[in-house]
């Protein structure tokens, strides 16, 4: 069951302003973690995704980005 959007915009926001500071904190290249909180905001649009076209119809107007796999 999709959560309710207006939760899921504002975990999708949280994410965002925790990659954006992990982003600007980074340590290497591979900090873990940058690398956890983009796995963190992924997961944030995917679930704010979900919930939108569940309650409303509607789809986000761009997509995950294709990490090569």
């Amino acid at each position: 069951m999709a959560q309710e959007p207006r939760f899921a915009l504002q975990q999708f926001i949280a994410a965002l302003e925790r990659h954006h500071e992990a982003v600007t904190m980074r340590r290497s290249d591979d900090d873990p973690a940058v690398l956890s909180a983009y796995e963190v905001l992924k997961n944030a649009f995917l679930d704010y995704e979900e919930s939108l076209e569940a309650a409303t119809g509607e789809w986000l107007p761009f997509e995950e980005a294709d990490d090569g796999e």
